[in-house]
């Protein structure tokens, strides 16, 4: 049995969501907390394989109560928010920042047409998070990790040929991209393309959150328009994002790759297809293997492919598959992923 907290000041939301729970037989809900302040007295007697973390909340809110958690008694924590206040969704992604693994908006009741959707993401999304171990959050502690000498890479390839970077991420991947965008110089020579799986309605201010909190120009993609060098572009809710034989990114409602719109592979293909050996592809963490197969084709058109190695992902899947297919020119941790991109596209 997976063993839930539901941590929830509204009567009606704890309800909703413990009735959804209840719905698969792996999962039982052991206890709802109306606060932050109540769910961290509880988790010792609960003793909670995983937790479902509202961020608006009297007295102590799911932001602060991530945080002390992750610092102290360390679970997977899923924020499940219902609002798309600014406020409110910068501290979700504080939240992810300081821990939690996955956001999610909060299912609407039965009768929506949307209610069987994120019922179902909800309960998929708790099974695979109870599989997770994680560590304890010591942010002030972290020590950056020196990126290695590239021989082999600075031999056949100078900074100047790489016209693109093209970036895909899905669960525990909004902490990473945060970090590989704080860490990069604002004067790179190529765009960054960037398919992060999120749920829907939060992507605007994910992005308005890497802006704010990075330092780097990010933004949510414009059909047609050309991507600048040293801005970070990302595919929007429910439609692939591609770069044309013009270079203008092209936004499409195509049927998804992998059960996915937008698709990771979709992005590395057009990209493949496009810039060759001029480009380079970065996969991350992620659950399934959505762009494994199309970072082999990038690494197959001369493209300098890049997964995030296992020791520092949330789940090991889409990087797992890219390495099992051969496709991982390098496998290395988000600092030095960073100081490689910085090696290979700074201006």
């Amino acid at each position: 049995m997976i063993r839930v907290l539901i941590v929830e000041d509204s009567l009606v939301e704890q309800q909703l969501l413990a009735h959804i729970l209840s719905t698969d037989p792996r999962i039982t809900v052991v206890g709802i907390a109306n606060d932050g302040e109540m769910a961290l007295s509880s988790l010792e007697r609960l003793k909670p394989d995983v937790i479902t973390m509202d961020i608006h909340m009297p007295k102590l809110n799911g932001f602060d109560t991530t945080r002390r958690i992750m610092e102290s008694n360390p679970l997977p924590i899923i924020i499940v928010s219902g609002s798309y206040n600014v406020l409110d969704t910068d501290k979700s992604f504080r939240a992810i920042e300081a821990g939690a693994l996955a956001i999610l908006r909060k299912p609407i009741g039965p009768g929506h047409p949307d209610y069987q959707s994120d019922a179902a993401e909800l309960i998929r999304t708790v099974k695979t998070m109870s599989e997770i171990k994680v560590v304890k959050r010591w942010p002030q502690l972290r020590k950056a990790v020196p990126v290695p000498p590239l021989p082999i890479i600075a031999a056949r390839i100078t900074p100047d040929k790489i016209r693109v970077v093209a970036i895909g991420a899905s669960t525990g991947g909004p902490a990473i991209i945060q970090e590989i965008l704080s860490a990069l110089p604002k004067n790179l020579s190529a765009p960054l393309l960037v398919v992060q799986h999120m749920a829907s309605g939060f992507m605007d201010n994910f992005v308005k959150w890497l802006c704010a909190t990075t330092g780097f120009p990010s933004h949510i993609a414009v059909n047609g328009e050309y991507p600048a060098p040293g801005h970070a572009y990302f595919a929007p809710d429910g439609l692939h994002m591609l770069v044309g034989r013009d270079h203008r990114i092209i936004l499409t409602g195509e049927e998804p790759e992998n059960g996915l719109r937008p698709s990771v592979s979709r992005l590395f293909r057009s990209v493949a297809e496009t810039f060759g050996s001029n480009a380079m592809g970065v996969l991350l963490t992620g659950m399934g293997r959505d762009g494994a197969a199309d970072l082999k084709l990038m690494r197959d058109k001369g493209a300098v492919t890049v997964v995030q190695n296992e020791e520092s992902s949330i789940i090991f899947g889409m990087p797992g598959e890219a390495v099992r297919l051969g496709a991982a020119e390098y496998i290395l941790p988000p600092e030095q992923i960073a100081g490689l991109l910085e090696q290979l596209v700074k201006r």
